[in-house]
């Protein structure tokens, strides 16, 4: 009897020391329904890594209120946004999975598309509603209104979208309990705003297609239906109105979930009188410092309401800035930070993106991250935070970026990731390699595509530790590398997730 006691007891040590050292492993923070963090994403459209200050020592557009926050805060140098381009950018962030496993296989939605979330989806808003979250969404949606026709119709053959009916499925259905903002992006119609699902005015008028700055003009938009008294320059002044004015509603005893998609600095280029001139970069840059004006209204309202130092702010951008080579000769700066391409390509520039997280009890000030992370990072990483347990059918493409947040010995996100163009080109990053499927930029830098020639390469192979700038293609050198990460690739694809 005295030997099982003592067996018992020694198990029960055994069992108590396994219990602490799996506390001081676990990367997780874990916090009591009372402190659940406030969270307040900020989604810049078209933001270059090299536009900000905190980036980039040289950018000659004034970003005061976002270097703050990365002083405050953790700044990651290899962040990526799923895709270079915006509605699969904005499915994977509020979903956790790669927006190519939809229908939309390359491109972007429209104002007139069908809703891409499917129904049932678990988004981070329905997610963080569940655990007792106010949920709101201010901003561009560019995730489609009203279900699709389920018949098999290409994209090209949805219904348009009725605005004289209710819009659901869409924000309401997705788990926002309130929404207000524009369609889709600031130069695609219809021009209006849309409060939770039905438009604030019907868009009974018309207005004629704009011409771009970089040509003289005064912004560009296409032609299309506009709501009576909808002025572009107004847009992104109005949604920071309304972010304010969310804030100053809530209540400490119930966490917050702001999701703020901006307009700017997407065309059209269309800063207020009050901003323009701020930079040296013409209205592009006035534009981006119109955003950073909106970061020092969103964090100023959370210091009035004391909820700095409970509240999770994440500042990033949908992909690359659309910022051609001509506009970096004409004004000296570089919106991509040296990184080849731009917007919608599958270069690093189309999807290398910044990324600021300040979270004052939790992730160290003045910090910095090298961890390769992706935009759809953000749901699994929010669901360790609220003690959600991810179903196997949910967020299958996001990673728990905790371990980089606290700074671990060993803060190893993920190894591998996706990336994926305009044009629907795919590349995979694992490491330091990254291989294009393809050769061309897949998006807006000329060439898009190059047919391969007999006997030179069919893709592209770079090392990112020595090559930075992707112009030293090692396809043909290194054909075990291609052929691991092409192997990597196909299964990603064929099993339907990546985690």
């Amino acid at each position: 009897m005295q030997n099982t006691r003592n067996h018992a007891f020694t198990l029960l040590k055994l069992l108590v020391v396994i219990g602490i050292l799996i506390a001081l492993l676990l990367p997780a923070v874990q916090v009591s329904a009372a402190e659940r963090p406030n969270l307040v994403y900020i989604l810049a459209d078209d933001l270059g890594i090299g536009d900000l200050g905190c980036y980039n020592s040289q950018s000659k557009i004034p970003t005061p209120s976002i270097d703050h926050l990365a002083r405050e805060g953790m700044r990651f140098n290899d962040a990526h946004s799923p895709s270079a381009v915006c509605t699969p950018t904005r499915y994977g962030i509020l979903t956790g999975r790669y927006a190519w496993r939809t229908r939309l296989k390359q491109g972007v939605l429209l104002g007139y598309s069908r809703m891409l979330i499917e129904p049932g989806r678990l988004t981070v808003a329905s997610m963080l509603k569940e655990h007792g979250y106010a949920t709101a969404g201010i901003g561009k949606w560019h995730l489609g209104l009203q279900a699709p026709v389920d018949d098999g119709r290409k994209e090209s053959n949805q219904p348009k979208v009725d605005y004289t009916k209710p819009l659901k499925p869409g924000p309401m259905t997705v788990g926002f309990e309130s929404f207000f903002g524009i369609p889709a992006s600031l130069d695609m119609d219809p021009y209006l705003f849309i409060r939770n699902d039905h438009p604030v005015d019907q868009p009974t008028g018309w207005i004629e297609k704009g011409k771009q700055r970089r040509y003289g003009g005064g912004g560009y938009w296409r032609a299309g239906f506009i709501a009576p008294g909808f002025r572009h320059e107004k847009v992104l002044p109005t949604l920071a109105r309304e972010a304010v004015a969310f804030i100053e509603s809530q209540k400490p005893e119930r966490p917050f979930f702001l999701y703020l998609p901006l307009n700017a600095p997407h065309t059209p280029w269309v800063p207020t009188k009050k901003n323009q001139g701020r930079s040296k970069v013409g209205y592009y840059g006035d534009f981006v410092a119109a955003v950073d004006g909106v970061v020092k209204q969103v964090t100023d309202a959370l210091n009035r309401k004391g909820f700095t130092d409970n509240t999770i702010v994440i500042l990033t951008s949908d992909n690359g800035s659309h910022w051609r080579d001509s506009d970096i000769q004409r004004w000296q700066h570089d919106a991509n930070f040296g990184l080849r391409g731009q917007k919608a390509d599958i270069y690093e520039g189309g999807h290398r993106i910044p990324l600021v997280v300040r979270w004052p009890k939790h992730v160290q000030k003045n910090s910095a991250s090298d961890q390769l992370v992706c935009l759809t990072d953000l749901t699994a990483t929010m669901a360790s935070i609220v003690g959600h347990e991810l179903p196997p059918d949910a967020a299958e493409d996001s990673f728990d970026m905790m371990p980089a947040l606290i700074e671990k010995k060993d803060p190893t996100v993920r190894k591998t990731i996706i990336h994926h163009s305009f044009t629907g080109m795919f590349a995979i990053r694992e490491g330091d390699w990254k291989l294009i499927e393809g050769l061309g930029s897949g998006g807006f830098t000329p060439p898009r595509y190059v047919k391969p020639k007999p006997g030179g390469p069919k893709g592209q192979l770079y090392n990112l530790a020595t090559d930075r700038t992707e112009k030293d293609n090692l396809y043909l050198q290194r054909p075990e590398i291609v052929n691991r990460l092409q192997n990597l690739l196909v299964k990603y694809k064929t099993t339907g997730r990546s985690r």
